[in-house]
């Protein structure tokens, strides 16, 4: 059966139709398969070889000396979602992992994001959820040599502010730390730098700025400041690894350093290379006030030659 031209056109409007209305969308929702595909980054990776590790080798024969060389590169720990309306995570498979509850419901700002009111609180929930990534990662980096282990484990929250509610919807106790007490302690960016986003402290929800994609990577910020560290009065699981032999994992986040980790904006706009906040990039605003990011975290290994570890030498 022939179809006319007219009918033929009309298919084709449909068609194009469909796919500007799946690209709108999928500008608002994150996927498993997008945050998957998205650890293929050669700048976030940085991969390079630093150094030369030494081992004692034995046998019946006797002892040598052997050599094997030392790496750094980053690695995807996790998914760092922020945003306003609670249960509602940008990225959509995890959601039933933080729905509301009797002790955290709602969200949204206390402004009607109009530039004169910088007096106003917004407030955003944050959730740090293991990278999904780690099978692809491990093919993506093993191309360019030897590679370590990260401290993420795939789909495994490390914080969930919905369960943290006394820290995270009440400042407690953090409100009344130094860090939160003393201007410019624990800033992202300067006031003499023009470039002020907010304040680490305290690792809470709440925050005063006009901007909202400034907002959404304070309180990523935040929620990576905490994971980062051992014993922090939070409701968590500290995404650390334990150095050993010839293995040096990530430690404390530290922010607009680099060398502790960077950030790959995963939406409302996906990026193929990591930055530190605050950064000077174009800031994309979301509609719906949702945000993620991974989290890259610097790591140096070497692997192991014999059964003793004498050390190791940096090429700088």
């Amino acid at each position: 059966m022939t179809r006319s031209p007219l009918d033929l056109l009309r298919r084709l409007r449909v068609g194009v139709a469909s796919l500007l209305m799946m690209s709108a969308t999928g500008s608002y929702a994150l996927n498993t398969a997008t945050i998957i595909g998205s650890v293929a980054s050669p700048d976030c990776l940085e991969y390079r070889v630093v150094g030369i590790c030494y081992w004692l080798y034995c046998t019946w024969g006797g002892c040598t000396v052997r050599t094997s060389i030392k790496v750094r590169h980053y690695i995807p720990d996790a998914v760092v979602s922020s945003y306003s309306n609670t249960g509602e995570n940008p990225w959509v498979e995890v959601r039933p992992m933080s729905t509301p509850n009797t002790t955290a419901q709602a969200g949204g700002d206390g402004t009607t994001n109009d530039d004169h009111e910088n007096n106003l609180a917004k407030f955003k929930n944050a959730d740090v959820i293991g990278h999904p990534g780690g099978q692809v990662f491990r093919q993506f980096a093993s191309a360019s040599g030897y590679i370590c282990e990260g401290a993420g484990t795939a789909f495994t929250p490390n914080l969930l502010s919905t369960l943290d509610t006394l820290a995270w919807r009440y400042n407690v106790p953090e409100s009344v730390y130094p860090e939160s007490l003393i201007p410019g302690m624990r800033e992202i960016g300067t006031r003499t730098g023009m470039n002020l986003w907010g304040n680490v402290y305290p690792r809470g929800g709440f925050l005063h700025q006009t901007d909202d994609y400034k907002s959404g990577a304070v309180i990523a910020q935040r929620a990576g400041d905490i994971v980062t560290r051992r014993g922090q009065l939070h409701v968590y699981k500290p995404l650390l690894a334990n150095a050993r032999d010839g293995y040096w994992p990530a430690g404390e986040l530290i922010e607009g350093d680099a060398n502790s980790g960077k950030w790959q904006q995963l939406t409302p706009r996906l990026s193929n290379s990591c930055t530190v906040f605050p950064h000077a990039d174009p800031l994309p605003q979301a509609q719906q006030g949702d945000y993620a990011w991974t989290l890259w975290r610097p790591y140096s290994c070497c692997q192991r030659r014999g059964q003793t570890f004498l050390g190791s030498v940096d090429f700088n």
